[in-house]
């Protein structure tokens, strides 16, 4: 395989990152400013509404990743047809959600609720799949960091493009775009190489059958590294959520200014990815998330300094950050991969079960982070458009301060439970 996925497979699986991440920055950045802000939703309400869809959300990723093995298990064609469905509802519910169809305060939170459901069970269903079938091609650390760099590769140049289009020509091109981008890439995943199904073994392998949706707990590096996974993502989605009120707020940044703070954090994110892949061949996976964990913390603290109008510092740091995200996203996932390869081989049952609940811990982090923050923000006095110091350093502190304590709370974690006991284990 490892022949096999050059560029041209690389970037025929990775294309459909780009309308998933593209997909990921409205629903995640700019939703809750656009229905706080266009709609007057009031933060205590809006939290709780992103809070009851994302975790719809999180919960239903297990069964949808048992779905997933069960497929794998039949053919590759029946996961692109799940991936196909998948597609079709997520460009529904997307475009419903952004162009909704009532007007009324209690209907368009009614509203607002079930189109964030339907979109997020697409968008899950479709991730689970996606993510699955890159897990289950295989290789060594370098190779399997490789695959998934061109899944996130894509996928930032996916959100550079979503963090632009808004502003520019406005959310109906932006939608369209999004459909087009679907299209291109479920068109070039099905062109792609293909993992070798259970199906296809013979039967002196006696693969294993699909595991049931509890299988990947029985694992204790599973259980350590999706530790790290949460504590690391929550930190990620509390500025992801908030950041726009902070640049509207506390920078009082004209609204023309948010397509540089935003393309240049993922546009710096996309171009680290090879430097990330460099360092994970010298110092590994694990201790090469840790790098990226405290240069994160390194560069963000500074955040909670800038003020009114310091858009160059401001810019700066969202650049730095960019780069310490590349690691989040090139090399977690590859981590769980060699989890996963270490208990089959190849890692053909129980793939989709993993990234289940892999997905599940994403989306409870982004409940948790809407659900919390909205609403003691709103506690503390803050809401768009309010320039109240007290408010203000209410926002600093849950968008700057909060995110570095949890990041270092990570870093402590990957530590002590992924690379210390391997560093053991590898000594015996």
């Amino acid at each position: 395989m490892s022949k096999a996925f050059g560029s041209r497979n690389g970037i025929a699986y990775g294309l459909m990152g780009f309308p998933l991440a593209f997909a990921a920055l409205p629903l995640y950045v700019i939703l809750p400013n656009h229905y706080a802000r266009e709609f007057g939703v009031p933060l205590a309400t809006l939290g709780a509404v992103l809070l009851g869809a994302r975790l719809f959300d999180a919960f239903i990723d297990p069964a949808l990743g048992r779905l997933t093995d069960r497929l794998f298990a039949r053919s590759t064609a029946a996961v692109l047809a799940l991936g196909a469905a998948a597609a079709l509802v997520l460009a529904i519910g997307f475009a419903l959600l952004f162009f909704p169809l009532v007007s009324e305060p209690g209907a368009l939170v009614i509203w607002a609720t079930v189109m964030l459901m339907l979109t997020y069970a697409g968008y899950s269903a479709l991730s689970v799949a996606h993510q699955s079938w890159a897990a289950m091609l295989g290789g060594n650390e370098a190779q399997r960091s490789r695959i998934v760099a061109w899944r996130e590769g894509l996928g930032l140049l996916g959100v550079v493009t979503a963090s632009v289009l808004p502003v520019l020509l406005g959310l109906p091109v932006t939608t369209a775009v999004f459909f087009a981008a679907l299209v291109l890439g479920w068109w070039g995943w099905q062109r792609s190489v293909r993992p070798v199904t259970l199906t296809q073994h013979k039967a002196s392998d006696k693969p294993a059958v699909p595991t049931s949706v509890w299988q990947p707990f029985r694992q204790a590096s599973f259980r350590r590294l999706l530790a790290v996974f949460m504590l690391n993502g929550i930190a990620s989605a509390i500025p992801a959520t908030l950041v726009l009120f902070f640049i509207q707020d506390k920078l009082a940044a004209p609204v023309s200014f948010e397509p540089l703070f935003l393309g240049s954090y993922f546009l710096c994110a996309a171009l680290s990815i090879p430097l990330w892949l460099a360092v994970v061949k010298r110092i590994g996976l694990a201790r090469s998330w840790l790098v990226g964990m405290v240069l994160a913390m390194s560069v963000f603290v500074w955040a909670s300094q800038v003020g009114n109008g310091q858009m160059l510092a401001f810019a700066l740091i969202c650049a730095l950050s960019g780069v310490a995200l590349g690691a989040d996203l090139a090399l977690p996932s590859a981590l769980l991969a060699g989890v996963i390869q270490s208990q089959h081989a190849p890692a053909t049952a129980g793939t989709g079960a993993y990234f289940g609940w892999w997905s599940f811990a994403t989306k409870l982090n982004l409940a948790l982070a809407a659900g919390l923050a909205l609403p003691l923000l709103d506690l503390f006095g803050y809401a768009p458009g309010v320039r109240d110091a007290a408010a203000l350093n209410a926002l600093v502190v849950a968008y700057c301060v909060l995110p570095c304590v949890l990041k270092a709370l990570a870093a402590a974690a990957l530590y002590l439970l992924v690379i210390r006991p391997h560093s053991v284990e590898s000594s015996l």
